[in-house]
């Protein structure tokens, strides 16, 4: 029950990509314990994060010149640039716009949104690559394939337009094929996610095997099924 209640009130991340670099949307919370929980996440994945041009969504917050002056900064430092602030506060409108930051996208949603991934596209060569664990809170939308060494804790979440190959235990949500590609694929060394979705099937794992198991889990007949994996 306590870790329940700790998961509810914990600061959310999400990495979106889009046309324009990666769009991070904050969850709600006091200011100061999302910067730094956004930052220790950057920290954690950096060579995904060096170079990259980055719009954040920080929701309702109003944030000052001297608060989003810091984390410019902060992000300059780790060779990110924070480019955009995406906000509902006229105040941080004004203030990101004082600082010289865009305050609108293009395209709001990701591309995994926009642009329908055909099987072609999906099966090619877009890929995202996170050599870490990926604890509860932490959220990828990625429309190409997500490869994670590493673990996918209860409370994360991967949603990818292509396959999802976990090197480690995935105990998260997994959404392969979320822009209906039922070609894709979800496999892990350690598959027992709370929650799996292949284009708009969803599977549940049972909670009473006996021990750890590579699989790989793909449609068939429209329906959601495991097999052994052997990766070679």
């Amino acid at each position: 029950m306590d870790k329940n209640i700790e998961f509810a009130v914990k600061p959310k991340v999400q990495i979106k990509g889009i046309s324009d670099g990666l769009l991070i949307i904050l969850g709600e919370g006091d200011w100061q314990e999302l910067h730094d929980f956004l930052l220790d996440q950057i920290d954690q994945q950096v060579e995904f994060m060096r170079g990259a041009r980055v719009a954040l969504d920080v929701g309702n917050q109003v944030l000052k010149a001297a608060d989003l002056g810091q984390l410019r900064s902060q992000l300059y430092d780790r060779d990110i640039t924070l480019w955009a602030i995406i906000s509902n506060s006229p105040t941080t409108d004004q203030t990101a716009q004082t600082l010289g930051m865009a305050t609108r996208l293009t395209k709001v949603k990701s591309e995994m949104v926009e642009h329908p991934v055909s099987k072609e596209q999906t099966m090619g060569e877009q890929a995202l690559l996170l050599h870490r664990t990926l604890r509860s809170g932490f959220s990828i939308h990625f429309p190409g394939h997500v490869v994670v060494i590493g673990d996918v804790n209860p409370g994360a979440e991967i949603v990818a337009g292509g396959n999802i190959i976990v090197w480690g235990r995935l105990k998260g949500m997994a959404h392969a094929g979320a822009d209906g590609n039922k070609e894709a694929i979800v496999c892990a060394l350690d598959l027992m996610p709370t929650q799996l979705r292949i284009a708009d099937r969803i599977s549940i794992t049972p909670q009473d095997r006996k021990k750890a198991l590579p699989e790989i889990v793909r449609l068939v007949d429209g329906e959601v099924v495991a097999e052994p994996w052997n990766p070679k």
